[in-house]
């Protein structure tokens, strides 16, 4: 069973705060951006690998490649998934990759979204993956760093 001590939703991937922040509190040695378009775009794997703590290291592997591969883990690897978006992060669980928890951390505003916490805006097919993820007993957080309190995982659904 691979040990996986966090899961995120952040569209910006691995960035500062990904990187300075929760990768310290979790005890993370393992980045996995678990990302179709990042999976082949070596420019921005290389930009975020500058970002990235140099403790840990980091994978950028397709939705498939997780869930092929991710049960292949060492013990030793703590692993911080990163995904931009809860349809990606309910395929990983679907697919059979051990989800238990889903920090929810940054989801910019674009066309169709609407603003429902501090720094997530959703969508329709947003809020459907939110709600599979939860019948399939996954528990869902709002938290942009760790330091400040979790906001009510109700307005995702508002």
């Amino acid at each position: 069973m691979p040990n996986i001590v966090l899961t995120r939703i952040d569209n910006r991937l691995i960035h500062g705060q990904v990187a300075t922040q929760w990768c310290g509190v979790i005890g993370a040695n393992l980045i996995l951006v678990a990302n179709d378009e990042v999976a082949g775009n070596t420019l921005r794997q290389g930009l975020m690998d500058m970002a990235a703590p140099s403790y840990a290291q980091t994978r950028y592997w397709t939705i498939e490649k997780t869930i092929n591969t991710i049960h292949k883990a060492s013990d030793a690897q703590k692993i911080f998934i990163v995904c931009d978006n809860p349809t990606d992060v309910l395929a990983l669980v679907e697919g059979g990759v051990p989800i238990k928890k889903v920090n929810i951390g940054n989801m910019h505003m674009a066309d169709g979204k609407r603003q429902v916490a501090t720094s997530v805006a959703v969508d329709d097919k947003d809020v459907a993956a939110f709600k599979k993820l939860q019948e399939l007993g996954v528990e869902l957080e709002i938290r942009r760093v760790p330091d400040i309190a979790a906001e009510d995982v109700n307005k995702l659904f508002k």
